[in-house]
């Protein structure tokens, strides 16, 4: 990977980023409410990576608005 891209782009790819680890939060959320009375094992493995798509949005979050998601102590 050798293209040299301008902060302008790079926003975009982090926006786009951030739309798609959204959208894959909110499914893998969604599937583990549909398995959790028949398949509580699916369930657990869809929360895990719900938590996963979370934790990547936050990072992506941070780089585009810093301090915005700040946990107070």
């Amino acid at each position: 990977m050798t293209d040299v891209v301008d902060s302008d782009e790079l926003l975009r790819r982090i926006q786009r980023a951030r739309t798609c680890a959204r959208q894959e939060e909110q499914t893998w959320r969604t599937r583990s409410v549909e398995l959790r009375a028949s398949d509580p094992d699916g369930a657990r493995d869809a929360d895990v990576r719900a938590v996963a798509y979370e934790a990547v949005l936050r990072v992506l979050d941070e780089i585009v608005t810093p301090g915005a998601h700040a946990q107070e102590p």
